[in-house]
Parts: C-alpha cells; structure tokens; sequence
C-alpha cells in the first residue's frame, strides 16, 4: 500500500482528498496536518510514500515545508496557484509534483503512483508553463534528435499523462514495447524521466504543449 499525508489548512479540503482516493486498492490515507509545521512533525512518524501539500497556508508555505521535509519525501503541490514564479519555487525546492486541484480523482490517483516510483508528476498547463520558461535557456543549443513515428506517438501520449498500460493499450502494443520506446527516446533527449523527456521535447518541438 501507498501511504499519503494530506496537508492543507482546509478541513473541507483535506476531506475531499481524501474521498478522491478512498477505493483504491494500493493506496492508503494515513494522515493529515494542516499547517507546515505540523506536515514537517507528523510525517517522521507515518513515514508516508507521498505527501499531498497544499501551497499557501498559515504561519508558513507548502515550499518552506518541502525545503524541512529535505529529499527524502516525495511531494506533490496541490493548489489552485498557477503563477510562473510559484511553480520554480515548488520545483526548486524539491517538489515531486505540481497539481492543481481541479485533478480529477484519477489523475490525482495516477500522480500518486507515479511519484511514489520517482516520477516528476505536473499538470498539463504546467508542464506548459515550465517548457515556456525553459525554452529560451535550451534554443539552439543542440539540434532536435530524431523520433521514430512510434516514439513520437508513445511521448504525445505520456505528455497527456497516460500511463505506460494505457498507451499500450491505446497502440495495441505491449507494455514492456512501450518501456522500450520511452527508453530510446530518454536516450535520445539526454533525460532520465518522463516528464523530462516531455518538457525537452516541447523544447525542441517534436511535441505539441498541452
């Protein structure tokens, strides 16, 4: 089972998280906190796989809590904040993910998984936005590598947050084919992960920004 903390100063809101992920069979809610303070004094003790964290809250951010917390915690900012300047803050700070909360409840379930295996995890318009910030840095800094069709189509999809099954499933090929693809393009693009691999590739424009 996957062990989550909720970390939001809303009870409302924290309660509605919670719905979202109750039923999934690999996923567990262990705790709650509703400040920074008490995420960063309760998560030694339930020792979660993933941490949903809310980004502004009371007598101190989700970024302050996710610089305590240190590396050893994969987070994922939940928030309704889409500012430029918040999202580096997040992603600099350590964040495994970036959400907003109009997440569905699948989505926030396959975010959950994958941040668990060390995945960076972001909203699509995110993603976007971090692509749209980075991109001035990487022009013309080395030429667009070239994709099989079959990769494009297999990174199109994961940068719609598909997971590795459901792109299988959407190209009527095995999952351990779609490994394969992802591997070669990582090869390819000189990253390590998905979503790497995604804003690289928005980058040098081999994919179109959601």
């Amino acid at each position: 089972m996957l062990r989550v903390v909720i970390v939001d100063d809303h009870p409302i809101v924290r309660e509605g998280l919670r719905g979202m992920l109750v039923g999934e069979p690999d996923i567990e809610v262990v705790g709650e906190a509703g400040s920074a303070d008490e995420a960063v004094a309760v998560a030694p003790r339930l020792r979660p796989d993933v941490i949903l964290m809310d980004l502004r809250m009371p007598g101190g951010d989700g970024v302050t809590a996710i610089a305590r917390l240190g590396p050893g915690y994969r987070i994922i900012v939940l928030t309704t904040y889409e500012d430029d300047a918040e999202i580096l803050r997040a992603i600099s700070a350590g964040a495994a993910g970036y959400l907003l909360k109009d997440v569905s409840k699948a989505e926030l379930a396959r975010a959950v998984r994958a941040a668990a295996r060390g995945e960076r995890v972001l909203s699509p318009s995110v993603a976007a936005r971090l692509a749209a910030y980075t991109a001035p840095r990487t022009a013309g800094r080395r030429p667009a590598p070239v994709l099989s069709g079959r990769e494009r189509e297999v990174l199109e999809l994961v940068a719609q947050g598909l997971t590795n099954g459901e792109i299988g499933r959407r190209l009527f090929i095995g999952e351990a084919t779609v490994k394969t693809h992802l591997l070669r393009v990582f090869g390819k693009l000189g990253v390590s992960d998905r979503t790497s691999a995604v804003l690289a590739a928005m980058d040098l424009g081999l994919v179109r920004r959601p």
